[in-house]
């Protein structure tokens, strides 16, 4: 007997179509979950908000990761290395938890 696999239908909501800045991602862990918030810094600005936080269980976040270095790698094969810059030098006043990841 032949199993049909099933197809996963995702939807994209119109108000997440456009997708959300950011420009900067504390990361803290626990034992069952990765916390990742993600930060718009504006230059100038003397205050940034987290815009998302996305709270993953860590085989998800272990897929997340290797799923972000085979898309970096592909793109650096298409389009060139991608130059990072060292970390940001302005000091953080950041009121979730301590980041340790």
């Amino acid at each position: 007997m032949e199993q049909k696999k099933k197809q996963l239908e995702i939807e994209l909501p119109t108000e997440e179509a456009t997708g959300t800045y950011s420009n900067l991602v504390m990361i803290t862990h626990s034992a069952s979950e990765f916390v990742l918030d993600f930060i718009a810094v504006m230059p100038g600005m003397p205050k940034s908000k987290v815009v998302k936080r996305l709270v993953l269980t860590p085989d998800h976040a272990k897929r997340l990761s290797g799923a972000l270095a085979d898309n970096l790698k592909r793109y650096e094969e298409q389009n060139g290395r991608i130059d990072t810059k060292d970390k940001p030098d302005m000091p953080f006043n950041y009121r979730g938890p301590i980041p340790e990841a």
